[in-house]
C-alpha cells in the first residue's frame, strides 16, 4: 500500500507534529506499506522527502536535506496522489492512503481534509466539518451543549469587540463566569497555546491580548478545580472509547511546555478516578464524539471535579498528539492495542470510510 504521511505544517504545532510523524515513522510495519514522507516548512512550502528518516524528521533537520523533491497534493482524482516537481518534468504518484499527522490550523481545521476530498484519496482521521467544528473550540461548544454533556461555562470574545473596549469585554466575561480563577483560550488553537490563566481583571486583560495574538475569537472559561482525564476514541460508526488516563501537569496547568518538554509531568493509566467514574468519562467521550461527527480518531478530554466527582467535558483533539509520550497511544496500548497496530487499525478505517 502507498501511504503519504503529511507532517510538519505552517502552525505553532508544527514541531510537535514532526514528534508525531516520528514516531508513526518508527512504528509503522515498512513490510505493508510504501511510505511517501512529505514534509510541509512553517511557511507553507511542500516537499517530498525520500529518506523519511524519523530522527531527522523529529529535530527538523530533514529541511535541510539535498534529497528534498518540490511536491504538492493534487486535487485531480485521475492523479490520486502526488506531484513531484523533480525539475524539468513532473512525476504522479498514485497514493492509496493519506495520513496527515498535522496538528493545529492547517491540519485539523477541515482544510487539508478538503483537499483529500477533493482529490478522492481516503486520510486518516475526521471529515472537513467534524474536524473545523472541533479545532473552532465555540462551536464544539455549542454541539456539546446540544448533546446534553456538561461543559465549562464560558464566555465567547470577539476581536471587534476587543479592539471597541477590552476594559469592557474583559469586565463582561467576569460578571459572566462570576468568579475568578478563570482560563483565557484562542477558540482554534491547540496545545495550550496562547492559553493564560487568570486571577484578576488585570490578568484576565492580559490574557485575553495574549489570546487575540493567536485568533479572531477567544474563550474565557470557568475554571474547574479537578483531575484533568483524557479518553481515547477510534472508530467510524462504531467506535470503541479506551480506558480513561489522568495528567498530573509538573506546571500550574498543562502548558505547551508541560506537554512536550517538562518530563516531571506524569500520566496515570488508568486515571486516579472511581470505576464509574471512568465509565461516564468513556460514555460521554462517544457521546461528545458522534454528536461532533467525528470519524477515525479524536481524544477527548474531561475535568472529574475533586470536590464532588463531576464529570466535566474540556475539549476534543481530532489529530492527538502520537509522540512517544503521548496519551492516545499510551492508552489503546494499555487496553492491548499496540503502536504498530493501532496504525494499522486507522488505515483500514480511512479505507472502510472512503469506500463505505
Amino acid at each position: 500500500m502507498k501511504l503519504a504521511i503529511l507532517f510538519g505544517g505552517v502552525s505553532s504545532e508544527h514541531e510537535v507534529s514532526c514528534l508525531s510523524a516520528a514516531s508513526i515513522l518508527r512504528n509503522l510495519d515498512q513490510s505493508k506499506y510504501e511510505i511517501y514522507a512529505v514534509g510541509i516548512t512553517k511557511t507553507g512550502r511542500w516537499f517530498y522527502y525520500p529518506a523519511h528518516d524519523p530522527a531527522l524528521v523529529e529535530n527538523g533537520a530533514w529541511e535541510r536535506e539535498a534529497a528534498l523533491v518540490p511536491a504538492l497534493l493534487s486535487p485531480d482524482r485521475e492523479t490520486h496522489g502526488l506531484l513531484l516537481l523533480r525539475g524539468d518534468r513532473t512525476e504522479a504518484v498514485r497514493v492509496d492512503c493519506v495520513f496527515p499527522v498535522l496538528h493545529g490550523i492547517g491540519g485539523e481545521d477541515g482544510t487539508v481534509q478538503g483537499l483529500l476530498e477533493l482529490a478522492g484519496i481516503p486520510y486518516v482521521g475526521c471529515g472537513v466539518a467534524a474536524s473545523a467544528n472541533s479545532m473552532d473550540k465555540s462551536i464544539t461548544k455549542v454541539l456539546v451543549d446540544a448533546a446534553g454533556v456538561r461543559q465549562a461555562h464560558y464566555y465567547l470574545a470577539l476581536r471587534p469587540d476587543f479592539e471597541r473596549d477590552a476594559a469592557a469585554v474583559a469586565a463582561k466575561a467576569a460578571e459572566t463566569i462570576g468568579a475568578f480563577p478563570v482560563f483565557v483560550k484562542p477558540c482554534s488553537s491547540g496545545s495550550s497555546v496562547g492559553v493564560a490563566k487568570a486571577v484578576d481583571a488585570e490578568s484576565l486583560l492580559a490574557g485575553l491580548r495574549e489570546a487575540f495574538r493567536h485568533d479572531e475569537k477567544v474563550l474565557v472559561e470557568e475554571f474547574i478545580d479537578g483531575h484533568e482525564v483524557e479518553c481515547a476514541v477510534l472508530g467510524n460508526r462504531d467506535p470503541l472509547a479506551s480506558t480513561v488516563g489522568e495528567i498530573a501537569p509538573a506546571q500550574e496547568f498543562y502548558t505547551f511546555d508541560a506537554k512536550y518538554h517538562d518530563a516531571s509531568s506524569q500520566l496515570y493509566i488508568p486515571a486516579h478516578i472511581s470505576h464509574e467514574q471512568i465509565e461516564t468519562v468513556r460514555q460521554n467521550a462517544v457521546r461528545v464524539y458522534t454528536a461532533l461527527g467525528c470519524r477515525g480518531l479524536s481524544r477527548v478530554d474531561f475535568f472529574c471535579t475533586y470536590r464532588d466527582g463531576e464529570i466535566v467535558f474540556n475539549e476534543l483533539n481530532s489529530i492527538p498528539g502520537f509522540t512517544s509520550i503521548s496519551m492516545y497511544p499510551k492508552l489503546f496500548g494499555h487496553g492491548g492495542i499496540g503502536y504498530a497496530e493501532l496504525l494499522d487499525r486507522l488505515i483500514s478505517l480511512a479505507l472502510e470510510e472512503h469506500h463505505g
